[in-house]
């Protein structure tokens, strides 16, 4: 199979994809990661035994795309705008959504990180807590 850089992917390769992303502990390593190639790396070996080749670099470009069109359509309809949708919304939905919420930690030295930023988390889960 040929991977060049222009090539769509095709459903199948993008569920294998999100088969991958999905599993506990790849997704604890792309939370909060910023140098990840290594993880893509990984996911790309992953994918290459499910028959998927593509390389690290195509990987992490999916990956941020879906993210990005998953928030685009996650706030649309936390906005009222029921009409936008996406192909995998709600495998996303089920991947990102228990990713935590921006929260600050205290370092010793006083001063506050924000390394666990993220802003796709559902304000549902919020008001039962």
């Amino acid at each position: 199979m040929e991977s060049g850089a222009g090539k769509h992917w095709t459903e199948e390769e993008v569920k294998a994809l999100l088969s991958v992303w999905s599993e506990k502990s790849i997704r604890k390593q792309l939370h909060g990661t910023l140098r990840n190639k290594g993880i893509f790396i990984y996911i790309a070996k992953r994918l290459q035994e499910l028959g998927v080749c593509r390389d690290w670099k195509q990987c992490r470009a999916k990956y941020k795309n879906l993210k990005y069109e998953y928030r685009t359509v996650k706030y649309a309809r936390n906005s009222g705008d029921a009409t936008k949708t996406m192909k995998f919304f709600h495998d996303l939905d089920a991947i990102l959504r228990y990713e935590p919420v921006a929260q600050l930690a205290a370092e010793e030295n006083g001063r506050c990180s924000a390394t666990e930023v993220r802003l796709n988390a559902s304000p549902a889960t919020d008001s039962t807590q």
